[in-house]
């Protein structure tokens, strides 16, 4: 199933941010409500889906950092179309444009007293997982710059384990205050589909099976179960609509 949904994705020859959009349709809400759930519990399908057809949620009455955040997954994803649209590469620029929009105006109080601001790397350290506070504030750039080393030069056909290893080591970096597993999602996404790879969702009802294979990265540098995760939510992702 896995190789018929590439197959069929590759078939579709993406091009444009409005090929890409025709082609995601409803799986960009789908994509928003899981990515912003796995870190905010308390955002809805409902609010994403008012919030990306329309704009705003009428009657809302939950908090106001889950409306400003679902807010910022839609600006996220316009950002990503544009950026595809005009066949950006994946940079320090790119990664700090992704961050602020997924964040801003949702910084809490303590990070901003501590000079932390959407867009800029962290100075601060923050606990990542069980194990890890990430990469030193004084590291962050210099490990940014050797990962996107890393995957400069992927061919395609090793796009889902290029796109493994960039997430696993990103997430491990921690390189913001915030943000950083919705960030590293999406910059995971738009790196497959610069290498004509589909998007994946990755669901919030296997939050446990993804945070384990960021741990298997964090604790052994095994980057399988986070490659065999990404198979699976690929599938999970596409399989009702390749088999209609």
């Amino acid at each position: 199933m896995y190789n018929r949904i590439r197959t069929f994705w590759t078939e579709k020859r993406i091009q444009s941010s409005t090929d890409l959009d025709a082609v995601v349709n409803g799986q960009a809400v789908t994509l928003a409500y899981n990515t912003t759930k796995l870190e905010i519990p308390t955002v809805s399908f409902h609010d994403t889906r008012e919030i990306f057809e329309h704009g705003r949620v009428a009657n809302y009455t939950g908090d106001v950092y889950s409306l400003f955040a679902l807010q910022n997954a839609k600006r996220g994803w316009e950002l990503f179309l544009k950026a595809f649209d005009e066949k950006q590469k994946i940079d320090e620029s790119l990664i700090k444009e992704f961050q602020y929009a997924l964040t801003v105006g949702t910084y809490d109080e303590r990070r901003y007293m501590h000079g932390e601001r959407p867009g800029e790397y962290k100075i601060g350290d923050y606990v990542t997982g069980i194990h890890e506070v990430g990469a030193p504030p004084e590291d962050v750039k210099d490990e940014i710059c050797e990962l996107l080393t890393d995957i400069g030069s992927v061919e395609n056909k090793d796009a889902l384990t290029a796109a493994a290893f960039f997430h696993a080591k990103f997430e491990n970096i921690h390189p913001f205050a915030d943000g950083n597993g919705r960030v590293g999602r999406l910059l995971m996404n738009y790196f497959l589909v610069c290498h004509d790879h589909p998007v994946i969702t990755i669901h919030e009802e296997d939050r446990n099976e993804y945070m384990k294979a960021l741990e298997a990265w964090d604790e052994s540098q095994d980057l399988n179960p986070m490659k065999e995760l990404l198979i699976g939510q690929t599938v999970k992702t596409w399989k009702k609509t390749v088999n209609r």
